[in-house]
């Protein structure tokens, strides 16, 4: 069995034949790497006019700006605007879990038009305090909102050598001292091409219709918002440490988070679970799905512009180990799985590789894997990157493993409480 196994995740990065598999209504999709076209990566240490980035001070002052404007006009359209006000209202904080752990439910309002409007809600679930500010993840979807017993992860399916919690992975983060907040996707656009101008984008651009045009942020863009604005909360609840939150998200969530990340530096980590195309995956590499695929069925989740590049990815000025590097100096992981093929484990490995020259600028590791990444085993320092067995899904072993990357890099401890009680509303 674990010859099978090794021999799936040779396979998976390309070092046997495979075949291409053909979609009913999407003509071929690539499988197979002896069918890759060759492709050249942009140096992300190299300017659009020819000047290489040599310090620290150059990539943030000039390189970052230059590529965070190209992915905004060329792939996922320009930041939306940061509300001028925004009133949180926490309407519920009780006991959960035995007493483990705290249950808030907040409900978030803009300022539109003159008026404050109701724009989403998140739950939060955090330790109960032991005199520090807790760190906390935020990402879209991590777990069912109404359950008294979430879980936000799957359990794998064989035994990788490790005490997994199934369906105690929340007591689990919660014991570790995490806390945990879960948007929902649609209070902010829906995820359908019809609909998606629905959400608190009516509210933001109320004559808004149809597909984003050229420079127009999409569903990806408008999620990285909202996930933006539950981090301006954080900064409002002195019982959560704002400056050690760590961002995630699983599959085209793993993109938002990846977007969230690159734009919004206060984001301590930035966790891509099996984002694949559009988020960790190289665009160039022709493996699994494609920007032209990814354009024709979800065209609303980017901007117009990144059209112009179906069938045409050697033209983008940018490629995702760029997305990336933007997260620099702050630590980043990215998460493949064996069987998720569509989402180009090894792009997705050959991206984080790519940043690695961005983040010794400041002196840090990156992931130093030389030769295929064994299964099952987190790696790197700065760039994290683990392919585990199982298909495309937010496991508890990925958890796991993201918890122990945030322990490493939260290391400093929290902040203390602050000796007043927690505000039930506040407003900025």
């Amino acid at each position: 069995r674990a010859a099978a196994i090794l021999a799936a995740a040779i396979l998976s990065l390309g070092m046997l034949p495979s075949r291409a598999v053909a979609l009913a209504d999407d003509g071929v999709i690539n499988y197979d790497e002896a069918k890759v076209p060759p492709y050249e990566l942009p140096d992300p240490l190299v300017m659009q006019s020819g000047k290489r980035v040599v310090t620290a001070k150059a990539w943030q002052n000039a390189r970052r700006p230059e590529l965070l404007n190209l992915f905004e006009t060329q792939v996922y359209g320009r930041p939306l605007p940061v509300p001028r006000k925004v009133r949180f209202n926490v309407r519920e904080e009780q006991g959960v879990l035995g007493g483990r752990a705290i249950r808030k439910r907040v409900k978030v309002e803009i300022w539109s038009g003159g008026q404050f409007v109701p724009a989403f809600a998140f739950v939060l679930y955090q330790p109960r305090s032991q005199g520090r500010r807790a760190p906390a993840f935020v990402g879209m979807h991590l777990f069912d909102k109404e359950a008294d017993e979430p879980q936000p992860g799957k359990p794998l399916e064989q035994d990788v050598g490790r005490e997994l919690p199934g369906k105690n992975l929340m007591r689990t983060i919660l014991a570790r001292g995490y806390a945990v907040a879960s948007l929902d996707a649609k209070d902010f656009c829906p995820d359908d091409k019809a609909n998606f101008c629905d959400g608190v984008l009516t509210a933001l651009f109320p004559d808004r219709s149809g597909d984003p045009a050229a420079e127009e942020a999409g569903a990806i863009g408008t999620w990285a918002w909202g996930l933006s604005r539950a981090l301006d909360y954080f900064e409002c609840d002195p019982t959560i440490d704002a400056r050690r939150v760590a961002v995630i998200g699983h599959s085209r969530m793993g993109k938002t988070a990846l977007w969230a990340g690159a734009q919004d530096q206060r984001f301590a980590i930035v966790i891509s679970n099996n984002s694949g195309c559009g988020g960790a995956a190289l665009s160039r590499r022709i493996f699994g799905e494609t920007v032209a695929r990814i354009n024709r069925v979800f065209p609303h989740w980017f901007c117009g512009n990144f059209k112009k590049y179906n069938d045409r990815e050697a033209e983008l000025p940018v490629d995702q180990h760029e997305l990336i590097a933007l997260v620099a100096p702050r630590p980043v992981y990215v998460a493949s799985a064996l069987e998720d093929r569509w989402a180009d484990p090894r792009g997705e490995l050959l991206a984080a590789q790519g940043a690695q020259g961005v983040y010794r600028l400041f002196g840090l590791r990156g992931l130093e894997l030389t030769g295929d990444p064994p299964l099952n085993q987190p790696l790197g320092a700065n760039i994290g990157y683990h392919l585990r067995v199982g298909k495309h899904a937010l496991t508890d072993y990925d958890w796991l493993a993201y918890l122990d990357f945030a322990d490493r890099h939260f290391h400093r401890g929290s902040r203390p409480l602050p000796a007043s009680d927690v505000a039930r509303s506040r407003a900025r």
